[in-house]
């Protein structure tokens, strides 16, 4: 009986479990990078460096728009389960998956389900594989017809939504006029369900189910159950696909995050819109008041949450959060997000890697939010040039590939399962803490020096600063910091340093 017991309690575990091999605890979103260049990313860079994984972009046939001319926001308007899509080939796509997995990175795939192209997406051959559809009709080669939409179902005279805090409005009508897929029907689960078995067997780990808040949790409930387990070719036997739900809940709407936390992890918006604010110091927040970061400002249980500091929609305005989001733009203070977030127990997290494109700001908004990936005349998007700086080049911005946050994303591996310890603040935005004996991280956002002497709970020796450096062999590229018989260390820090915060570990002991 106990052993049952234990199996179910595994069982219920499974979909919250991000499947990432010991000793990898975080994933980089690759947004619109093509399959080819992944598989080499995965090979050169992130398996060496220690990234767990890869949120890809949609990797179905989806319509192609060409007014704007090729959006990123195509690639959520799916025409078929085919996978050829911008990012390239089912060959190419299985290739990817194959070396990622082979080198201990694995694939998290955003899985467009909810919906499929918008009401207005005309008639034709023009999607990614070339297949014939017709919106208008609700005629796609999955095949799907009229019977599948929730034309009828839904309550608003748009047939659009129309009011948020109506939760069957919100679930049942058409999000921005994308055609509202049926899923209570068992035609509709069987086909997603196929989908994403497909991509299970090719070896994907795991599964971003995109506006999860459209959907509602029963539907993906009934879906996840009939969800294969992972490939025993790279997964333990009965590993099951990793779930997270971009539910976008701010508080005051009719729909909750914790009605998705039976079906896997969510995405904590709240996390994004927070440290933001609190990092840019708005509305007086200040870094001393992250003491309680987490579950104690509010946030979902720890072990529901995925986090990052921006994603692909707010990076340019779309989702949640306002200005108050930090991205690539803010360099500066967009490293100390992403490294506070990377330090900090809470949450599985996400690291963003983006592309550049030219902003057109007017009366807050940018014009150019739709544009599509660096790309060719011919709209076929660009590949990954690296500079021999090993930063990236033709726009591609390559967050992940920045010195702070690729050093990061090691000091919380090394961190893993280390508790938080050791805060000091000083009241306002200088405050530092610590992972049990195996890191600790320091932060100066105000504006005059920090200069202080702390309990590190570090073993004595010198230690590599691994944001103004790194360990090279046995030298340091950066500043050096010494931590005594007791595990105390001085830190300065000039408000004026091109990073003001410094972060040391047990692997950057020199």
């Amino acid at each position: 009986k106990v052993l049952l017991l234990l199996v179910a309690i595994g069982l219920c575990s499974a979909q919250y479990n991000p499947n990432t091999q010991s000793g990898r605890t975080s994933i980089v979103h690759l947004f619109e990078w093509r399959w080819d260049d992944i598989a080499a990313e995965c090979e050169r860079y992130l398996g060496p460096n220690g990234f767990g994984g890869v949120q890809i972009s949609p990797p179905n046939e989806h319509i192609i728009v060409t007014n704007p001319y090729r959006p990123w926001w195509e690639r959520y308007q799916p025409i078929s389960y085919k996978l050829c899509s911008r990012s390239g080939n089912e060959q190419q796509f299985r290739d990817m998956v194959t070396r990622c997995n082979n080198v201990g990175v694995y694939i998290y795939v955003d899985a467009v389900i909810n919906h499929m192209c918008g009401s207005g997406g005309g008639a034709g051959t023009h999607s990614s594989c070339g297949s014939y559809f017709n919106a208008g009709s609700r005629e796609f080669p999955v095949p799907y017809s009229s019977w599948d939409f929730n034309d009828g179902k839904c309550r608003t005279g748009s047939g659009e939504i129309e009011n948020y805090s109506d939760a069957n409005q919100v679930r049942d009508c058409r999000l921005v006029g994308l055609l509202d897929l049926a899923l209570e029907k068992d035609y509709v689960r069987g086909k997603i369900a196929e989908f994403m078995n497909n991509l299970i067997n090719i070896g994907v780990a795991g599964f971003r189910l995109d506006a999860a808040k459209h959907m509602w949790p029963g539907d993906l409930k009934a879906i996840s159950e009939r969800l294969n387990n992972l490939n025993t070719k790279w997964f333990p036997a009965g590993a099951r696909p990793f779930i997270f739900q971009e539910v976008i809940d701010l508080g005051g709407e009719a729909i909750s995050v914790n009605e998705y936390y039976g079906i896997g992890r969510v995405t904590e918006f709240k996390y994004v819109a927070k440290l933001g604010t609190v990092i840019r110091k708005w509305n007086g927040e200040k870094l001393s008041y992250l003491r309680n970061w987490g579950e104690g400002w509010g946030f979902m249980p720890n072990d529901r949450a995925l986090v990052f500091v921006d994603n692909h929609d707010n990076q340019r305005g779309h989702g949640a959060g306002g200005a108050s989001i930090l991205t690539f733009w803010d360099a500066r203070l967009y490293k100390m997000g992403v490294g506070f977030m990377l330090a900090h127990p809470y949450g599985f997290t996400r690291v963003m890697s983006s592309f550049r494109w030219s902003r057109n700001i007017v009366n807050g908004k940018d014009q150019n939010d739709w544009i599509g990936p660096p790309s060719n005349s011919d709209g076929s998007t660009k590949s990954v040039p690296i500079n021999p700086d090993s930063t990236c080049g033709d726009n591609w911005v390559c967050e992940h590939r920045w010195r702070q946050i690729k050093n990061m994303v090691t000091f919380r591996n090394v961190a893993d399962g280390q508790p938080f310890s050791n805060w000091w603040d000083n009241g306002s935005n200088q405050v530092a803490f610590g992972r049990g004996n195996k890191g600790f991280i320091i932060f100066n956002n105000d504006d005059w020096q920090l200069d202080v002497t702390l309990n590190t709970g570090l073993p004595s020796g010198t230690y590599c600063d691994v944001i103004s450096g790194q360990k090279e062999g046995s030298r340091c590229t950066g500043r050096q910091i010494n931590v005594d018989g007791n595990g105390y260390a001085k830190f300065q820090i000039s408000n004026n340093d091109e990073d003001p915060f410094a972060a040391i570990h047990v692997n950057a002991k020199l």
